[in-house]
């Protein structure tokens, strides 16, 4: 083969190369999933539960079993399915709510999700784009987002995929803020400065409910507080404040240097924990 010949194929080849990139950044699609052996896995459990009946008698209708471990506490009903509710110390219905929201999606066949995320609140949700999509497994490979040119967003997807679409995502905590002074919008007391039992778990301030376990060591007692965001009691802290009004939440919201989830324990448990629950399906 001449020189001639071989800079012509190696120009094809780049052509092709060109095209390909060009192709994966109009769909969106790249390669399916890098997990793709832990995908198949859950696909084959998911399309043939019975594979597993005969290792265990079926349970009468309406029944469920517990199974307990060293770590949590499940529920098995009747029909399968498994309720990954925590009985720990350090426990959180993330697990639930990730399960209770793939199903719900799943069973009315969604092609969208709206959420008020936002990109200041935390890491891993600061690289999401507006258009998150999702594959069938309810799965975010931040790796193999979307680009999202000026605002400009694709839509496109696949049977039994869907998107989590986030509109105020560039909002900010003082942006949400300014908005409810000017609009006059009632939100929850929790909001507000109030007084009510607590106590400090690894820096952050817990308030003390019926569904949070305490240690030996943990002191209860009064502290005024408000909460910058309200999730699950058993994993969202409160804040040390006395701002029992708009204006004095804004006022405190333009000094903190910690971020709006920055009292939350269920983002402490690693490095990359909202990262990792995003990937199996939380929102």
């Amino acid at each position: 083969m001449t020189l001639v010949e071989l800079s012509f194929a190696g120009f094809v080849l780049v052509g092709l190369l060109g095209i390909i990139g060009i192709v994966v950044i109009v769909t969106g699609r790249g390669p399916k999933n890098l997990n793709w052996k832990k995908n198949v896995e859950k696909k084959a459990l998911k399309e043939d539960k019975s594979a597993t009946n005969f290792l265990e008698p079926e349970l009468p209708k309406g029944e469920t079993e517990t199974i307990i471990d060293e770590d949590e506490e499940q529920e098995v009903p009747s029909d399968g399915a498994v309720k990954l509710e925590e009985k720990v110390i350090y426990a959180s219905s993330n697990k639930l709510q990730t399960t209770t929201l793939l199903d719900g999606i799943e069973e009315h066949k969604f092609d969208c999700a709206i959420g008020g995320a936002r990109r200041d609140e935390e890491k891993a949700r600061a690289k999401e784009r507006f258009f998150s999509h999702r594959d069938d497994f309810g799965q975010w490979d931040p790796k193999n987002q979307r680009p999202e040119l000026w605002n400009l967003f694709n839509g496109k997807k696949h049977f039994g995929e869907h998107f989590r679409v986030f509109p105020i995502s560039n909002w900010t905590e003082m942006d949400i803020w300014q908005y409810i002074l000017k609009e006059n919008i009632k939100i929850p007391s929790l909001y507000f400065s109030h007084t009510r039992d607590c106590f400090v778990r690894d820096g952050v301030v817990m308030a003390k409910t019926d569904f949070v376990q305490t240690k030996p060591n943990e002191q209860i007692k009064p502290m005024q507080v408000r909460f910058r965001t309200i999730g699950d009691a058993t994993c969202t802290g409160a804040t040390i404040s006395d701002a029992d009004s708009l204006e004095k939440i804004i006022e405190e919201v333009a000094v903190s240097r910690i971020t709006e989830r920055g009292g939350r324990a269920d983002d402490k448990r690693s490095e990359a924990a909202m990262e990792d629950r995003k990937k199996e399906g939380y929102f």
